[in-house]
């Protein structure tokens, strides 16, 4: 489905010159996810690996954590009251035996494209226990000058950027630096969502050998996301908030902010950066 992207016209004012063009402009629209037929979550989202994006969701919310545990994922016949799929409902349905939530107005939480948090009750409601602990068996040990080389991999790879720029990119590496995975969206955490959504499908969770590189800030959902898939690496090219600090201080999660060039802040988890000038050179 190419609804990642659409064209607008618009007038361009360059230097006083008036002129119109076509613009590339990147698609925004509503998902909402429904787990076994219930309403649970409407994100506002880039249209475009929608299944993987519900999946990553429910392993945010502590849902599922293996992908065994997902019997399928379809998009809502009859959508609209015509009958027409608009492709924007998609209903998870859980494998037989697996727990049901309760799903309440506290959990049927409406996200949107800058907060995938939006709605909760408290604090303490996305404090959720993870089956897959960030793990150090054996140990992620990464060179400052790795991860140096990372945003500028993560930048060539994002497709739907270079033709709209208006896009949040999530990524995943290899502990040698090795792009594993990228997905695009107009909001950061359903980048997120849709890179562990695809991990829990291809049945590679936990991510514990795994590098979550992320376009944007370190927000405390972000931190949340990476520590329930067991990712022990979350790195941002801008900053972090003092919850994401928080958060990775309490679950071992390596947290490193304003990644540019050869500049960065470890705010926590240093023991996973190798801090040896001598090894780094090497």
């Amino acid at each position: 489905m190419g609804r990642a992207t659409t064209r607008h016209r618009t007038i361009r004012i360059r230097d006083g010159a008036v002129s119109t063009r076509p613009d590339t402009l990147v698609a925004e629209e509503p998902l909402e996810i429904r787990l076994n037929g219930r309403p649970l979550a409407i994100t506002m989202r880039t249209p475009g690996d929608d299944f993987a994006l519900a999946a990553g969701f429910l392993v945010s919310e502590g849902v599922v954590g293996d992908g065994s545990e997902v019997r399928s994922i379809v998009y809502c016949a009859g959508a609209t009251d015509d009958g027409a799929n608009t492709y924007n409902v998609v209903d998870v349905r859980l494998a037989p035996g697996v727990p049901v939530p309760d799903i309440t107005l506290e959990r049927h939480v409406y996200t949107t494209s800058s907060c995938g948090l939006c709605g909760k009750a408290s604090l303490d409601a996305v404090r959720t226990r993870t089956r897959h602990p960030v793990s150090d068996t054996p140990p992620l040990r990464v060179a400052p000058s790795l991860l140096s080389a990372l945003p500028d991999r993560l930048r060539a790879a994002q497709r739907v950027f270079d033709r709209t720029g208006g896009l949040h990119a999530a990524a995943l590496f290899s502990g040698t630096g090795e792009l594993l995975d990228v997905r695009e969206d107009v909001g950061r955490h359903n980048a997120v969502d849709k890179l562990v959504g695809r991990a829990l499908t291809d049945h590679r969770l936990p991510l514990s050998r795994a590098i979550l590189l992320v376009s944007g800030r370190a927000s405390f959902e972000l931190a949340q996301k990476a520590v329930m898939a067991g990712i022990p690496m979350l790195a941002a090219v801008s900053a972090p908030s003092s919850l994401a600090v928080e958060l990775a201080a309490e679950t071992g999660l390596t947290l490193v902010g304003f990644l540019r060039g050869a500049s960065m802040n470890v705010y926590a988890g240093e023991h996973r950066i190798d801090l040896d000038p001598a090894a780094d050179r090497a």
